[in-house]
């Protein structure tokens, strides 16, 4: 069966006035998701993850352009779409939930018209039908009194409620995919918790696939299948969730996991030495080479290539970590 979404070699720069700056943004990313699979994007603040989902709904910034690569879903290059035509797409194909729902919400419009233009647009509802679909939907991200609260207005609801109403607006159009960009950032733990369960119930009831977007590896270990890393526009690492736990490779995957506290071990943790590249100017070879304790000469000047995972992923490393020292 093919994959849902397919990533092939996507490039996508961000350019100063008269081309004098170039940011890759996301330099040469490949990874698939298959219907029903939650899929987890990790790393650091500014590695790429971001600018990956804005490029395949096509909503970057005026500065930001695709330069190479496809971006198949079911089978059709979204790269290729006219605006016009991804419009159609988007919402009732593919839908994306935003960090901050307040940047999402229009504070002009009750919720109902917001969450019930999705369904208009798309699944082509009026009058009643539309009114039921709301209340439905309300009701399934767990709003109280949904013919009450579908009133009222953003700022009439708490952070946790307005983030609900935005899940309830993705699903509004019955995409088959959902992009979900850090959307717990800004709630708190027990509220992230009672939300990311919330996800995983509609993904059960609808099949939805997710691409989960964040730099929380506990939320990862909860919520994903698979897991890819980025590290400077580029995904260094893809394996398994069970596997980037117990069998990182890559040296930086292996430095994010020794920076998270763990229940019981009293030793300090490890933080990642050096600043993340400037994608702008970045270091010949490896762009991980400067902070990485394992670098050898070779990474400081040839960029590594893809190394298969016998099947369970890949890795982009000149001295990948091996597996049995990966357990210790």
């Amino acid at each position: 069966m093919p994959p849902l979404l397919s990533v092939k070699d996507l490039r996508t720069y961000y350019f100063g006035f008269r081309g004098a700056r170039v940011v890759k943004a996301v330099d040469g990313a490949t990874f698939t998701v298959e219907p029903g699979e939650t899929f987890g994007l990790v790393g650091e603040s500014g590695c790429g993850k971001t600018t990956t989902c804005h490029s395949i709904v096509r909503l970057l910034a005026p500065s930001g352009r695709i330069v190479s690569g496809r971006i198949e879903l079911d089978g059709e290059d979204l790269v290729t779409k006219r605006q016009s035509e991804m419009r159609r797409i988007r919402g009732g194909r593919i839908a994306t939930i935003l960090q901050d729902p307040m940047a999402s919400l229009d504070p002009l419009f009750s919720i109902y018209s917001q969450v019930a233009e999705p369904a208009y647009y798309h699944q082509s509802l009026r009058g009643s039908a539309l009114r039921q679909r709301v209340k439905q939907l309300l009701t399934a991200v767990r709003i109280p009194s949904p013919e009450l609260r579908m009133k009222d207005f953003p700022h009439q609801m708490s952070g946790g409620m307005r983030q609900r109403i935005v899940g309830a607006i993705s699903q509004a159009g019955g995409p088959r995919i959902i992009i979900a960009d850090e959307p717990t950032t800004n709630l708190d733990v027990t509220i992230q918790l009672q939300y990311l369960n919330l996800l995983k119930d509609l993904q059960r009831a609808t099949g939805v696939a997710l691409i989960f977007v964040t730099h929380n590896l506990g939320i990862v270990a909860k919520m994903c299948d698979r897991v890819a890393v980025m590290y400077a526009g580029r995904i260094v690492e893809m394996q398994s969730v069970r596997g980037l736990f117990y069998r990182p490779r890559h040296p930086y995957t292996r430095a994010l996991l020794d920076s998270i506290p763990k229940l019981g071990v009293k030793e300090p943790l490890r933080g990642i030495p050096g600043q993340p590249p400037d994608l702008s100017d970045l270091p010949a070879g490896c762009s991980f080479h400067p902070r990485c304790q394992r670098a050898m000469d070779r990474c400081r000047v040839d960029e590594p290539s893809e190394q298969d995972l016998n099947g369970d992923g890949s890795v982009r490393c000149w001295s990948p970590i091996e597996e049995g020292a990966a357990r210790d």
